[in-house]
């Protein structure tokens, strides 16, 4: 049976891309020192911004990436086009984009060889991921650095948000 099909390798990734250990969590957050955003926006509203300004204040370096942007600054860091023209080494790569634009971006990624490889809250691909694993970059599917770090770190617990039920789509109405 091919892995399209639903086979043990094939059930063992989606298992282990549907809930990430804290403790997973933890190290990749505690190790990480760079971060190229791809899809950082310099609009204030946006929430890839805002992302962007917490991680910093977090003590992480952001890289914003944003061919619309490249040249400029975002937040004081210089805006690059593309992740191969980032002239520092990364730890890890968040992608700020929909699912389609996924599988180009870890082509790049693999050239910069990061250790992560992190698609924001609402995003996943599986066969990007696969590939990406497949280079040797853990991979994080469908999650938000921000909120991780809010939620490992306390700031978010008070509020009742530990309970990892958080999504970015609306509720129905019962």
């Amino acid at each position: 049976m091919n892995d399209a099909q639903g086979s043990p390798a094939d059930d063992d990734f989606l298992a282990r891309h549907d809930d990430y250990p804290d403790s997973l969590m933890r190290k990749i957050l505690r190790e990480t020192k760079t971060i190229a955003m791809v899809g950082a926006s310099a609009n204030w509203n946006r929430p890839s911004y805002f992302a962007m300004k917490y991680l910093q204040a977090k003590g992480y370096r952001v890289i914003p990436v944003n061919p619309r942007e490249a040249g400029n600054e975002i937040l004081g860091e210089k805006v690059y086009a593309s992740l191969g023209e980032i002239p520092d080494a990364v730890d890890l790569v968040q992608c700020f984009r929909a699912a389609d634009a996924i599988p180009g971006i870890v082509e790049e990624a693999k050239a910069i060889k990061p250790k992560v490889f992190w698609m924001q809250l609402g995003i996943r691909h599986d066969e990007a991921g696969r590939e990406a694993e497949a280079a040797g970059l853990t991979v994080i599917m469908n999650r938000c650095p921000k909120i991780e770090y809010g939620r490992l770190g306390g700031e978010i617990g008070w509020l009742g948000v530990k309970s990892r039920v958080i999504s970015s789509k609306r509720h129905k109405r019962i």
